[in-house]
This record gives structure tokens, sequence and C-alpha cells, in this order.
């Protein structure tokens, strides 16, 4: 992982799908969070069309940061994130993407720099619009794997009670964790994120 202290963001993307019958799914959880810190860094988001998306600009510490919701669906995510990165300059390295995870269980989270993809169609489309570039950290919410086999139901459907104290209580670390990443640093910031452990789990 690069040495940045304090880490240089210039672009934050959250994934989801566009639509009222997707808000607050678990494949959902990326712009949730994404919402989250427009909301606490009063960043105001706008649609761009030329952007493909939803988005804004604003401060978080004493760094420009721009967010980014793509509203091309999952799997065209990349066609967002790089009209956006292309226009204003912003490398892949200076991009997190904040998005669900199967492999994590409901109330964890991992960021990261780079790595592989875990199958998941927002994170294979930007990669391939960056031109096969991996390297661009991501934060990952677990949203857990089904009971069955039914993927796509359980990705587009919403967590239950449970699963829904767990998310919010991560994502309510990660928030205040947001302002470690661009003020302490990457290594703090990734040490309080990734040993998190919820209340009700203790």
């Amino acid at each position: 992982m690069p040495k940045q202290n304090p880490l240089e963001i210039s672009l934050i993307v959250g994934l989801g799908n566009p639509g009222s019958q997707y808000e607050h799914t678990r494949h959902n959880i990326g712009v949730d969070f994404l919402n989250l810190l427009s909301e606490k860094y009063k960043i105001d988001m706008r649609p761009e069309s030329r952007f493909f998306g939803i988005s804004g600009r604003g401060m978080i510490g004493k760094q420009e940061v721009r967010l980014l919701f793509p509203t091309t669906y999952m799997n065209e995510s990349g066609k967002a994130v790089q009209a956006l990165a292309t226009f204003f300059k912003i490398k892949p390295e200076n991009i997190l993407v904040l998005h669900d995870d199967l492999d994590l269980q409901p109330g964890k989270m991992r960021l990261k720099f780079g790595g592989g993809l875990a199958g998941h169609n927002g994170l294979k489309s930007i990669t391939s619009c960056l031109g096969n570039n991996q390297n661009f950290y991501r934060l990952r919410f677990g949203i857990g794997k089904p009971p069955s086999h039914d993927i796509v139901s359980w990705v587009l459907g919403r967590p239950d009670s449970r699963d829904h104290e767990v998310i919010d209580e991560a994502m309510t670390q990660a928030l205040f964790t947001i302002d470690k990443l661009f003020s302490l640093g990457v290594d703090k910031a990734t040490a309080a994120i990734n040993g998190f452990k919820p209340q009700s789990e203790e």
C-alpha cells in the first residue's frame, strides 16, 4: 500500500443501483454511506449528465474531494468514474470506492488498496474503464452470504433487522474514521476500520 500521510483521495465513489426499488438494499450500501458523507461534510449532490451520475464537491479536512454516485447501474459504474476522473485528471490511486462485500459478515469492514475484484460487477467495470487498473482504494462493507445460492435476490434485497443494526454500527464507525483517513493517514484509519467489531457481537 502506498505511503500517503494524510491520504490523498480526490474522488469517493459510492456504488449502487439507481431507482427507489433499490434504495437501502445490500448492493446499495456504498451509496448509502456516500450519502452519509455528503450530509456530514455538507457536500451538495446534484445530477451531472456529463459524469453519468450524481456528484458533489466539498472539503474533508484540508482536502478537496469529489463524491460520485454512478446512476448507470452497477455493471456500468466505470463509465461514470472514468468520465469524472478523466475530466478532473484524477489518478486511480487517488480514488476510494465504497461497496458491498459478500465475503465479509454484516458489520465487518475492510479498507484496502488494490487487490482482486471478488466477482463484484461494479469493481470489474471500474477496473476495465480505468485501463484494467486495479490500483484504487476500496472500503468494503460486509453483507454476508445468503443461506441459499440465490446471490441476486440476496444482494438486491434489504437486510433484516439484526443485519441492519450491525451495518449501521459499522457505518457510524466508518464515518468517524474518515476523519482519521484524511488527517492521520491510511495506517491508523485501516486499523480502526479493519479491527472494528459491532457492540452487539461483544
